[in-house]
């Protein structure tokens, strides 16, 4: 038996579990001060429902879960390969939310205000910064169109940001209405945008010229390309520019007062800024997209946008959404690279007994309690040893029963 994780997941040790629980825990605290209230879901999503949410190319990533006894038999037995599959593993909260949202929505409040953290599962193929399983941290908006979510979305998820110890990091704003305007602008046609969106989210990680490869080698008019590529050589930075490409006023407008009153909202902790080049990869965005870009890590942390058509897709009818999720794992990876400290936690002690002397341990930890995380472990035959494991575990003292009258603080506590 194979002793390792399966490839794309991990166990995590006791203090990097720690480190994770903080981690979640301050984000969940900073969500809930902002009024978002928690659900959960099931891991498990219908099938058709997963091959059905325009999740861009994540729908080839979904684990599907086979069928079971009889109908897995009838399956195998007609040949039906697509068949054979039934369920499978979300690889996002946003699908399973909306399907909670059909499902209870005659018993939630509107607009409804809600918190998701958990485990999502995408068939990547293993590599850093790529995990099968992996957790998101969700607040979303549903059942408003007013810009005001969106308001609410990037002041929490920064808040939670700058909470956790993340300062210098910027938010990058776009709306998907505007860059399908631009594009077609440009003469690509309404029937590829979708298309072209999948070449144009490359642009920060091969740059213009390779975007226009690609999208040459896609077919699609020279002269479309070429109009693109000179948009990009004058990106627009200012709202007025933006204007001056765009006839979809009410979306330049509706970009404008989000970030001007975000501006405000940042005071100066934070940058606001707009990003003609930010797609976001799923395609059931409709609306606004924005993105957190750690500028001393390098790299996005967080990302969302609004997806008015998704709930519809359950109850054949509008549903304005929109939602900000932070990249946990890369958060987590970041700081315990740099040897992140959990700010104000407990040190933990250690209680050494023999086993006749338990009573007189167990009353001697539930006083040390008060201040220390206590931890009672029979004596070991090799002392020494044993202790220097409990050093290297991050133990800060022990209380060596019958042996001595006081706290014994380790070599590294004294430090």
């Amino acid at each position: 038996m194979k002793a390792t994780p399966v490839k794309g997941t991990n166990d995590y040790l006791p203090k990097e579990a720690e480190l994770r629980d903080y981690l979640q825990s301050v984000i969940l605290e900073t969500y809930k001060r902002h009024g978002f209230q928690r659900i959960m879901t099931p891991i498990l999503e219908d099938a058709e429902n997963l091959e059905k949410s325009e999740g861009g190319e994540n729908l080839n990533l979904i684990f599907k879960v086979m069928k079971r006894g009889e109908k897995l038999e009838k399956a195998l037995a007609a040949g039906d390969r697509k068949g054979l599959s039934d369920l499978g593993l979300r690889y996002d909260l946003t699908l399973p939310l909306s399907r909670y949202y059909a499902c209870h929505k005659n018993d939630l409040l509107l607009p409804m205000k809600c918190i998701q953290m958990d485990r999502v599962y995408r068939a990547e193929r293993p590599q850093k910064g790529r995990l099968r399983e992996f957790v998101q941290c969700d607040i979303d908006i549903l059942g408003t169109t007013s810009y005001t979510a969106e308001l609410e979305l990037i002041e929490t998820t920064a808040e939670a940001l700058l909470a956790i110890g993340l300062q210098n990091f910027k938010v990058k704003v776009n709306d998907r209405r505007i860059l399908r305007a631009v594009l077609s602008g440009c003469g690509f046609l309404e029937k590829d945008l979708d298309s072209v969106c999948i070449s144009f989210d490359k642009l920060d990680k091969i740059g213009a010229q390779a975007v226009a490869e690609e999208l040459k080698e896609k077919g699609f008019a020279e002269s479309a390309v070429g109009a693109l590529l000179e948009i990009l050589e004058h990106k627009p930075v200012t709202m007025e520019e933006v204007k001056a490409l765009c006839p979809e006023e009410e979306a330049v407008e509706n970009l404008r007062k989000i970030m001007e009153i975000a501006s405000k909202q940042a005071g100066g902790r934070y940058e606001i800024s707009y990003d003609m080049s930010l797609v976001r990869g799923q395609g059931y965005y409709t609306g606004t997209v924005f993105e957190v870009e750690s500028l001393d890590f390098k790299g996005a942390i967080a990302g969302g946008g609004r997806y008015d058509n998704l709930i519809g897709k359950f109850l054949n009818e509008a549903v304005p959404a929109v939602g900000f999720s932070i990249g946990f794992e890369r958060i987590f990876s970041i700081l315990l690279e740099n040897g992140f400290s959990i700010p104000d936690s407990r040190k933990r002690a250690a209680v050494l007994y023999f086993p006749q002397d338990y009573a007189l341990a167990a009353e001697k930890a539930a006083e040390l309690r008060k201040t220390y995380d206590v931890t009672l472990y029979e004596k070991p035959k090799k002392l020494g040893k044993f202790l220097d494991k409990l050093e290297k575990d991050g133990v800060y003292g022990f209380w060596n029963i019958g042996q001595s009258e006081e706290l014994t603080i380790m070599a590294g506590g004294r430090q």
